[in-house]
């Protein structure tokens, strides 16, 4: 199985049909969860996720005409995760009670059906209809998608059936060190800087958090300082977003940014791709490898100590990436 997960770009009426089954999802789960704690205290017993479905429909439909207006897997799906955050609570050490959702926070829902890729970079999606991504999509079936924001920016996630295909084993060993003044070097000589992407956007951030700070939450009597802190509090979730890319892109396009996570994401795929070995694209490297993280102290020039830098982002991608590469050859990633 491999997954993928890309932006969409969206129209201002796929905007909407989004933030609609994203609401919707969400009113499930909080009126499921509402339901949940009023019948334990007054049953001891906690509702499934079928027996919350069937109220849902009964009490919740029947009222709010606007349930119909998006996928029933919306809710369904809502309801099954609040099922999943009462185990894991009842289960997981230190795994904190469920919460109810606000809106503008973690914005997500879950779709299954008829869905389909269509030229590339073209998704069908149920009740909302064929939506164009940024990224090519391969041509696999789909089974289901969960569809989340993020800075105002909507994002599909999907996993599908994937066979690499094998190369000859050239080398068995590379040592990879993780580092402060450089991201990775490699025991080949191979060097990869450090990006440092949240350093570069701490002056902005600290900008647009003051801004924030000095908007006052408002009442319902006044609107308007609700309404201007939600523009602020959008303002700093995009400027979390936006980093210079390089010093050459900061030069020639102020206005040209990328991402933070992004930005670190992208650097941190490109080693562990690398180091791992990619058949199609490295098949004159190995395909197994050992890493080891340990002993990473705090450097002087580094002001909060790993900040931005991945480190540990880096070991887990590199876990991911080994034990993906080399099971279709047979061997073990160590």
């Amino acid at each position: 199985m491999q997954s993928i997960k890309t932006k969409l770009k969206v129209n201002n009426y796929q905007k909407t049909m989004l933030a609609k089954h994203a609401g919707v999802a969400r009113h499930a789960y909080n009126w499921g969860l509402a339901t949940c704690i009023a019948e334990y205290e007054s049953t001891k017993k906690r509702p499934s996720a079928i027996t919350l479905h069937k109220r849902l429909v009964a009490e919740v439909k029947s009222i709010n005409p606007w349930y119909y207006e998006v996928s029933k897997c919306a809710p369904q799906q809502a309801l099954r995760d609040l099922e999943k955050a009462f185990k894991n609570f009842l289960t997981i050490p230190k795994r904190g009670f469920p919460k109810f959702k606000k809106k503008g926070r973690k914005d997500s829902f879950y779709l299954e059906g008829s869905i389909k890729v269509l030229k590339g970079n073209y998704i069908k999606l149920p009740r909302i209809g064929i939506v164009k991504t940024y990224e090519i999509l391969p041509s696999v079936p789909i089974k289901n998608v969960t569809i989340s924001k993020r800075a105002d920016n909507w994002y599909i996630s999907f996993k599908y059936d994937y066979q690499p295909t094998t190369t000859a084993k050239k080398r068995d060993i590379i040592g990879v060190d993780v580092g402060v003044n450089t991201l990775a070097t490699c025991s080949d000589g191979t060097k990869f800087a450090n990006i440092k992407a949240y350093r570069q956007a701490k002056k902005r951030l600290a900008r647009y958090q003051h801004r924030v700070s000095k908007k006052e939450p408002g009442f319902l009597r006044n609107a308007t300082q609700t309404k201007n802190r939600l523009k602020a509090i959008k303002r700093l979730a995009k400027a979390h977003k936006k980093a210079d890319a390089t010093p050459r892109r900061r030069k020639s396009q102020g206005n040209a940014h990328q991402a933070v996570a992004d930005i670190r994401a992208d650097t941190l795929h490109k080693l562990t791709t690398w180091a791992s070995f990619k058949p199609q694209h490295h098949s004159d490297r190995s395909m197994t490898m050992s890493v080891e993280c340990s002993k990473i102290t705090t450097h002087p020039s580094s002001s909060p100590p790993g900040r931005g830098w991945g480190w540990v982002q880096t070991a887990v991608f590199m876990s991911s990436s080994v034990s993906s590469y080399t099971s279709a050859s047979g061997m073990e990633a160590s």
